[in-house]
């Protein structure tokens, strides 16, 4: 397979993104100030991270950053709930909005260009959201479940075009409400349309399974996205909570269909991201979890491998983001060829994880 340099897509279809809402837009001034900035500091995050790399030091282009435990919703099968990093409980010992904002800041001085930023709903923590907000050299998509945008959030994203909602959708209304409750498609529809009334950047991202893998990659469903604005596409593989949604994730059929659907995709719109996880890992050269590509940061500030990998031997509390990169777990999983090796598709960490457990016991006893 033809190799699939995921950071270079992400960093060039977002500029292409850009530039063709500026000529949609009548080069509006706003949009033509963001896109100078992002160009400029996206080449300088890279030559930050070469620098690193002839030092010896690897440092990703990717984070993934936990901002809270706490979510509006129950989603049916949702991993967080299921391994307790989301839950109703009154949040206890999360990172202040001082601590995210350092590790923001810091990450830009290593040379990190993107930060997603998840939950829980990420939106219940509106000041962390202003926060990543000032720091306009990173870009950061904001996976939420699209419930809470309001006239504050729009006039946030305004005023602050590196702040990208990514809006989760399982599909059509059907799929959508079966899965995120009763009248949640139609609020997402609203939050699209309000968010392209403003001429304003999102995404989505859709959990795939078994069950709407076709219909989420058809022409029917992407076109509808498109229309109402949409500029990217993430679709990330279905992680079952338990034996009894084993038949939910999507199978070596389902994953060699969703790799030729997305390349049909990407040439059909050259106006939107498509991105698969960890599908295009495959073709990026292994699973870039524990830091080769990205790492994980949960709400209390424990580095973790990835979302789907929730162990941690290192808390961003008590050290920097550098340090944390040098983590005895994480400098173990990359010189294992567990993330290296034969790459089937799917979630390499998550499949194996009696041996991360394995590694991290080991550590605790050592």
């Amino acid at each position: 397979m033809e190799k699939f340099d995921l950071a270079a897509y992400l960093t060039g279809g977002v500029e292409n993104i850009v530039k063709n809402i500026l000529r949609a837009t009548l080069k509006d001034p706003r949009e033509s100030a963001f896109m100078l900035k992002y160009s400029m500091a996206s080449r300088e995050a890279s030559k930050r991270r070469a620098m690193y790399e002839e030092r010896g030091e690897h440092i990703p282009p990717f984070l993934i950053a936990s901002i809270t435990s706490s979510c509006n919703l129950h989603c049916a099968g949702c991993y967080a709930r299921h391994n307790n990093a989301c839950c109703d409980a009154a949040p206890v010992k999360q990172l202040t909005d001082e601590e995210w904002l350092r590790i923001f800041q810091e990450a830009r001085e290593l040379g990190i260009g993107f930060i997603l930023l998840a939950g829980g709903e990420p939106m219940l923590r509106e000041d962390i959201i202003r926060a990543a907000g000032g720091v306009p050299e990173i870009l950061f998509p904001i996976f939420t479940n699209g419930t809470m945008i309001d006239d504050t959030y729009l006039r946030l994203f305004d005023k602050h075009r590196n702040l990208i909602p990514i809006f989760s959708i399982e599909g059509h209304q059907e799929k959508t409400d079966e899965r995120r409750g009763a009248g949640v498609y139609q609020r997402l529809i609203t939050a699209m349309d309000r968010m392209q009334e403003n001429r304003l950047i999102y995404g989505a991202s859709v959990t795939v399974t078994r069950e709407n893998l076709r219909e989420v990659t058809s022409e029917g469903f992407v076109n509808d996205l498109r229309e109402r604005g949409c500029k990217a596409v993430i679709y990330v593989e279905y992680v079952p909570v338990g034996d009894d949604s084993q038949n939910l994730a999507p199978g070596d059929e389902e994953r060699a269909y969703l790799d030729e659907k997305l390349q049909s995709l990407r040439m059909e719109h050259e106006d939107m991201l498509f991105v698969s996880f960890p599908g295009d890992e495959k073709s990026s050269g292994g699973c870039l979890a524990a830091g080769r590509g990205f790492f994980h940061i949960n709400s209390h500030g424990g580095a973790e491998p990835c979302p789907f990998s929730p162990y941690s031997d290192i808390n961003v509390k008590e050290t920097s983001l550098r340090e944390a990169l040098k983590s005895r777990l994480f400098t173990a999983l990359r010189s294992d060829e567990m993330l290296t090796g034969e790459h089937s598709g799917g979630c390499v960490l998550f499949e194996q994880r009696e041996k991360v457990e394995a590694i991290l016991n080991q550590e605790n006893h050592e």
